[in-house]
């Protein structure tokens, strides 16, 4: 109970490392457009922000819509979001989501959880973005770091992010939640990082029991 009894203090000092990030994805909260948000966030995937700024740009200028991205041809919308990687597979995950937006939710993106996960392509940290990021819903979208940082505070004992989710949503103070993805990613990143972490420059190393940690810097 100790570990997680820091939380506020961990996120305190955190929150004023890593203020909330410019990334593309962060970006787009301050004018939501919920389809966007989906669109950018499935073009993400395994890839960096970089990558996903500019496929998500050069998408957009041409196709920013269910019905738009249905109409373009496959080899179009491949050379659109080249840069996002995998694009093949995200190609086809776009036309197949926006297929389903237009025959089931008359073209918008729905603002459930569930109605979000019943559309194949779409998993829980994506719908999580979505929910919090164009509609202001207090959820943890959790992504690896999300994941791998709370384990190694000994704040939660977990295997899978969605556990994760689910232990963090019983002890993560609600204040915290709108950031909390934002500066978990940022942190995980620069300092955190899954092998050999900047455990020496730390700004919470005094409050980190560095679980699971077998080498760091």
């Amino acid at each position: 109970m100790k570990r997680k009894n820091n939380i506020e203090q961990v996120m305190s000092i955190l929150e004023k490392k890593f203020p909330i990030s410019k990334t593309t994805l962060n970006k787009m909260r301050k004018n939501p457009n919920a389809f966007k948000i989906l669109i950018s966030c499935l073009l993400s995937l395994r890839t960096q922000d970089k990558n996903t700024e500019i496929a998500s740009g050069r998408l957009f200028a041409v196709a920013d819509t269910p019905k738009e991205i249905l109409a373009l041809p496959m080899r179009k919308l491949e050379k659109l979001i080249f840069s996002s990687g995998h694009y093949r597979k995200k190609a086809r995950t776009l036309k197949h989501v926006s297929k389903v937006l237009l025959e089931r939710f008359e073209g918008k993106v729905p603002k459930t959880r569930e109605e979000l996960m019943s559309i194949k392509g779409i998993g829980p940290k994506t719908a999580n973005i979505v929910l919090a990021f164009a509609f202001g819903k207090k959820v943890l979208p959790i992504d690896t770091h999300c994941h791998r940082i709370p384990n190694r505070l000994g704040w939660v004992k977990t295997k899978t992010p969605e556990k994760t989710e689910e232990e963090l949503n019983k002890i993560l103070p609600k204040k915290y939640w709108g950031e909390f993805n934002s500066i978990f990613v940022q942190f995980g990143k620069t300092i955190c990082q899954p092998i050999s972490p900047l455990c020496s420059t730390c700004p919470i190393n005094q409050y980190c029991p560095r679980i699971g940690v077998v080498k760091s810097r």
